[in-house]
C-alpha cells in the first residue's frame, strides 16, 4: 500500500498549472545569457565605459542572486501568486525599458529591475510546485518538469538570440519578455491557485535588507576575485557580507517571529540537500563557462554556432531531468544522485579528451554525458529541499534552494575560471609575449599562424587539466552524497532512499 495514500494525488488541472509555470521558468534562465550575444551591438549604440558595460552585463545576476531568499520569504508571507504575477508585471515593464534604453545608467537600472523582478519568479514557481503536488511521486515529476523549463531556457537563449540579433536591433532580446509575461498575467489568476503562510507575521524589511546585503557583498567578491584577483575591493565587499550576515543571525535570534526560520537548517535532509546542490553547481556552471569559452575561442565558432553547438546538451538535460523520478523510483534517491555524479565524471573526462585533441563532436557529445549526469542530481536535490519543510515555508525553502544554486555557480566559475586562465599561461611558458595578452585577444580575429595554434593548444591543454579536476571532484560528490546518506542526512519521503 502507498505510504502516502491518504495525499490528494495531481489531476488535469494541477498538470495545466505547471506547463503555466513552467512559463516564467524559460525566462528565467534565457535572461541570464542572452544579454552577452548583445553585448557587441548594444555597447556600439549606448557607449558606456568599461566599467558601465561590466554593469550591465553583471548586475541582473548579482541582483537575482542576493534577492532569492528574501523574495521566498516574501511569498510565504503576502502569497506566493501574488509575488509571481506582481514579479511577472516588474519583470515586462523592466525590459520594455531595457529594450528602449537610450543610456548606459538607463539599460544598468533597467537590468538591476529585472533582477529583482527575477528574484520572484523561482522561488515563487518552486514554492507553488509544493502546494500544487502534495504527493511526493507527483512532486518529484513537477520539479523535474521545473528543472526541465529551466535547461530549456538555458538552450534556446543562445539560439533565440542570435536568430533574433541576426534580424533585429538588440532591443529585440528583450521584448521576447513581454508575451510570455502577458499570457502568465492573464493566466495565472484563473490557474493557479493562491498559497501562503497564514499565521505568518508582517515582513521584516530590515530583515530583508540585511540578508540582501550579505548575500550581494560574498557574490560580488567571488566574482571580483574572479574576474581580477584579490583585491581590496573584493575583501571589503567580503567584510560587509560578513559584517551583515552576523547582524542578521543576532536580530532572527532576538525577534519573535523570525524573518527567515534557522530551524530548516537542523533538518538533516534539508541541509545534506543543500550541500549535495552547491557540490554539483559548483562543477556544473564552471564547466558550462570553460566550454562556451572553448567552443568560441579553442574552435573558433560564432556565436551562433557555438549556441547551436550547446543546444544538445539542454536536450540531454531536460531528459535527465524528466526522466529522474521514474529512475529514482526504481533504485532510490541517494543511488540515482550517486549515479549522476558518476556519468556527470565521465563526461568531464571525455571533455578533457576533447579538448586535447580540438575535436568538436567530442566535445558535444561530452557536454551532453555531464549534462544528462547533472540532471538528476538537480532534479533530486531540489525535491529534497522543498520536500523537508513544511508547506508553510515552502518560498523560504525555493528562496533557498535558488541561492544555493546561485552561489555554487558563482564559485565554480571564480575557482575553474581563475584556474583555467592561470593553467593557460603556464602552457604558453615558451611563448612570454603571448601569455601576456589577454586570452580573447590572443584567440580572437586578429591572431592567425603559429601564435593562434599556440594560443588554441595551450587552452585546449588548460580545459583538459580543469576538466579532469571537475571529473575528480564529481566523483567525490558521488561519494559525500553516500556518506551523508550513511550519516542519515539524505533520506527522501519520495523514495525513501
Amino acid at each position: 500500500m502507498d505510504e502516502h495514500g491518504d495525499m490528494p494525488r495531481a489531476g488535469r488541472r494541477e498538470w495545466a498549472a505547471m506547463a503555466i509555470l513552467a512559463l516564467p521558468c524559460l525566462l528565467y534562465s534565457m535572461d541570464l545569457t542572452v544579454l552577452n550575444l548583445a553585448v557587441p551591438e548594444l555597447a556600439a549604440d549606448l557607449d558606456p565605459s568599461p566599467a558601465q558595460l561590466l554593469w550591465m552585463v553583471d548586475i541582473y545576476g548579482f541582483i537575482l542572486a542576493a534577492a532569492l531568499i528574501p523574495m521566498g520569504v516574501f511569498g510565504d508571507r503576502i502569497g506566493r501568486r501574488r509575488l509571481l504575477l506582481w514579479g511577472a508585471f516588474a519583470f515586462g515593464v523592466a525590459s520594455l525599458i531595457a529594450a528602449f534604453a537610450n543610456s548606459a545608467p538607463m539599460m544598468i537600472a533597467a537590468r538591476a529591475l529585472m533582477g529583482i523582478a527575477a528574484a520572484t519568479l523561482a522561488p515563487s514557481t518552486l514554492s507553488m510546485v509544493r502546494n500544487l503536488f502534495p504527493h511526493p511521486e507527483d512532486r518529484s515529476k513537477a520539479i523535474g518538469v521545473w528543472i526541465a523549463s529551466f535547461s530549456a531556457g538555458g538552450a534556446v537563449g543562445p539560439l533565440v538570440g542570435g536568430v533574433l540579433l541576426e534580424y533585429f536591433w538588440w532591443g529585440s532580446v528583450f521584448l521576447i519578455n513581454l508575451p510570455v509575461m502577458a499570457l502568465l498575467l492573464v493566466l495565472g489568476p484563473r490557474m493557479l491557485p493562491e498559497a501562503r503562510d497564514a499565521a505568518a507575521p508582517r515582513p521584516d524589511m530590515v530583515s530583508a535588507f540585511g540578508l540582501l546585503v550579505a548575500v550581494l557583498g560574498l557574490v560580488y567578491a567571488i566574482k571580483k576575485v574572479a574576474m581580477d584577483g584579490w583585491s581590496g575591493e573584493a575583501g571589503l565587499a567580503l567584510a560587509l557580507s560578513i559584517v551583515a550576515t552576523a547582524l542578521f543571525l543576532r536580530r532572527q535570534r532576538r525577534l519573535a517571529v523570525p524573518f527567515l526560520d534557522l530551524d530548516m537548517f537542523a533538518s538533516p535532509r534539508f541541509s545534506a540537500a543543500l550541500t549535495i546542490n552547491i557540490f554539483g553547481f559548483f562543477v556544473a556552471f564552471g564547466m558550462f563557462l570553460l566550454v562556451a569559452l572553448y567552443f568560441q575561442l579553442g574552435l573558433g565558432l560564432t556565436e551562433l554556432q557555438a549556441g547551436l553547438a550547446s543546444a544538445p546538451s539542454g536536450v540531454a538535460f531536460i531528459a535527465g531531468s524528466l526522466a529522474a523520478p521514474a529512475i529514482a523510483s526504481r533504485i532510490g534517491t541517494v543511488a540515482l544522485m550517486a549515479l549522476g555524479f558518476v556519468v556527470a565524471a565521465a563526461g568531464f573526462a571525455l571533455a578533457g579528451a576533447a579538448a586535447a585533441g580540438g575535436d568538436l563532436t567530442l566535445m558535444i557529445s561530452a557536454y551532453c554525458l555531464f549534462s544528462l549526469g547533472l540532471a538528476p542530481v538537480f532534479t533530486m536535490t531540489t525535491d529534497v529541499i522543498v520536500g523537508s519543510v513544511p508547506a508553510s515555508h515552502a518560498g523560504a525553502a525555493a528562496g533557498m534552494s535558488e541561492a544555493s544554486t546561485e552561489l555554487g555557480g558563482a564559485f565554480g566559475i571564480a575557482v575553474l575560471g581563475s584556474l583555467l586562465t592561470m593553467l593557460y599561461q603556464l602552457a604558453l611558458a615558451d611563448f612570454p609575449e603571448l601569455a601576456k595578452l589577454p586570452m580573447n585577444a590572443a584567440l580572437g580575429p586578429g591572431s592567425a599562424g603559429a601564435q593562434l595554434e599556440a594560443a588554441r593548444d595551450a587552452l585546449g591543454q588548460a580545459l583538459k587539466a580543469a576538466a579532469l579536476l571537475c571529473s575528480a571532484i564529481a566523483i567525490c560528490g558521488a561519494v559525500l552524497t553516500l556518506l551523508l546518506r550513511g550519516s542519515g542526512g539524505l533520506q527522501t519521503e519520495t523514495q525513501g532512499g
